[in-house]
């Protein structure tokens, strides 16, 4: 199963999150009770949970009321925290929570100089937070998320400026961008502060993976996390848990024109740089600058291999340069190599066949080409009916 998060339309914040997981079907009288309970050792807090509609969007609208008893520092808060015991909250959930925190304060102590051991939560309120990160955690592990392959999408992080406690600030804060410096976000589309520090450190605990685009998914289930604030556009958070039935991995692409080099070194070409891992190489006629034809070389590699693949390109054609586009996001179907023994000319003979899946569902059959092709030699019969018989015969065996 798959989880997707997706900030890309008015960022995130703790109550975005425990909306869009509660909007998933979750009862929230006992996450209240939770949320409340672990939240009033720090402070006064009152959670109200109801449905609302941001530009026409249904969301669930999570509203925190906070008010500290006294600052505290980040050390004292994780030792209250762990004394704190609840029958419905697991140490996982704890745990989990303590990551949360420490993804915070590890933020603040860099933006003010400091160590994490001296962090005082004020601007980000310690009720307010508890009370967000503890009812968070709850749902991700209540919701099996936990177990589940979470993807992030790229963060808007708004724009303008905010007042803060050290004064007026850009957007986004210190401590969210600090948190996201390593994650794809954006600006705007509005001059609001839309993520925030406690939705940033969320966000990169739950995710193991930012993408660019959603996966390949089926049987959604899709919750709305409403924002505090009226935008022009749904100021809410998505997050949709799903059937991932496709694989899916990250390709680099290499290019180069080539107008100089004869159909020997072409050929050639391909042999080398499928021996130094291409997972695919691509010749194709074009036109190139001065109207001269040429061909465009395409390699599809693994990252890894990017290197040195651009080297042997460079040095069997003497290109001058290689285009590479980095981290290609592609589905790809489950694949299982399948043996079977097929009839030619009163012999048997095994060939083995490639079979594409997605889910339970095999999408493609196809013989092994050396297989087939060595059977076609050593036979006489031609390539195309050796492959059908081999077809033949994976079907019998598939039918049983």
């Amino acid at each position: 199963m798959t989880v997707i998060i997706d900030p890309q339309n008015s960022g995130i914040s703790g109550n975005m999150v425990i909306g869009a997981l509660v909007d998933q079907g979750v009862d929230p009288e006992k996450l209240i009770e939770i949320m409340e309970y672990y939240a009033s050792h720090f402070g006064e807090v009152k959670v109200n949970i109801k449905k609302v509609k941001k530009t026409g969007i249904s969301a669930t609208f999570v509203d925190v009321e906070s008010k500290d008893h006294a600052p505290i520092k980040y050390i004292e808060l994780l030792e209250l925290l762990e004394s704190i015991k609840h029958p419905n909250v697991t140490n996982d959930i704890i745990n989990f929570s303590k990551k949360v925190f420490k993804t915070l304060a590890e933020a603040e102590a860099i933006v003010h100089g400091t160590t994490i051991n001296e962090v005082h939560f004020h601007e980000v309120g310690a009720a307010d937070a508890v009370a967000d990160i503890i009812g968070a955690s709850y749902l991700f592990y209540k919701l099996g998320m936990d177990n589940k392959t979470v993807y992030g999408m790229p963060v808007a992080l708004g724009g303008g400026r905010i007042k803060s406690m050290h004064g007026i600030l850009s957007v986004p804060a210190p401590a969210t961008l600090e948190i996201l410096k390593n994650i794809p976000t954006f600006g705007g589309p509005v001059n609001h502060e839309l993520t925030t520090p406690t939705g940033a450190a969320l966000l990169v605990n739950m995710v193991d993976k930012f993408m660019d685009y959603y996966p390949f998914l089926t049987e959604k289930k899709i919750g709305y996390g409403a924002g505090k604030m009226e935008l022009t556009h749904p100021n809410v958070l998505r997050i949709t848990d799903g059937k991932k039935s496709m694989d899916s991995d990250h390709v680099t692409i290499l290019e180069t024109n080539i107008d100089n080099v004869t159909g020997e070194i072409m050929g050639h070409i391909f042999n080398v740089l499928m021996k130094y891992g291409a997972r695919d190489v691509s010749i194709i006629p074009t036109i190139t600058k001065k109207n001269r034809p040429g061909n465009l070389l395409r390699v599809i590699a693994r990252p890894i291999d990017c290197d040195i693949l651009s080297e042997a390109i460079i040095r069997e054609t003497g290109t001058l340069g290689v285009r590479v586009i980095p981290y290609v996001h592609r589905n790809i179907t489950s694949r299982k190599i399948v043996p079977v023994k097929a009839e030619i000319k009163g012999k048997t003979v095994e060939i083995n066949i490639k079979v594409g899946m997605i889910g339970n569902e095999i999408i493609s059959v196809k013989p092994e080409y050396e297989d087939a092709r060595k059977v076609s030699e050593e036979s006489g019969m031609p390539l195309k009916d050796v492959m059908d018989a081999a077809n033949k015969a994976f079907m019998r065996i598939s039918n049983k």
